[in-house]
């Protein structure tokens, strides 16, 4: 069993800067693949981000390609989604997931876990 606790979300200006966390508990966090999804009010959730289970592998929403950077640090359980350039349209419920690489790519439904979600706002 794996429990994700995401933080870092908050309130930060169009063009700005933030970072959210993702920790998980149990000794097996090494061995999954990351993800980040968010969810915008009154839209379906979208994937953001993935990196594989040592770092070697990230992968992008175009939406997010050349203004986020996904990363992770296996000795202290967590993963970071550095956010920068923000928009208003980045706005939305931040959550991250772990599991195979695959479902998080391309079948989110199949995750087996999931954070409880970290609120991001952007103003104009």
């Amino acid at each position: 069993q794996v429990q994700l606790v995401e933080s870092g979300g908050g309130l930060a200006e169009a063009g700005g800067s933030l970072r959210v966390s993702c920790t998980a508990s149990g000794r097996t966090f090494s061995t999954y693949a990351m993800g980040w999804f968010r969810q915008a009010p009154g839209k379906e959730r979208e994937f953001v981000s993935i990196i594989n289970w040592n770092g070697g592998t990230t992968y992008y929403a175009d939406s997010v390609t050349g203004r986020f950077t996904i990363s992770r640090d296996n000795a202290k359980n967590t993963v970071y989604l550095q956010m920068n350039s923000l928009k208003p349209e980045d706005t939305a419920v931040y959550y991250c997931a772990a599991g195979q690489y695959r479902s998080i790519r391309y079948v989110p439904n199949d995750v087996a876990y999931w954070g409880q979600g970290t609120q991001v706002t952007v103003s104009s």
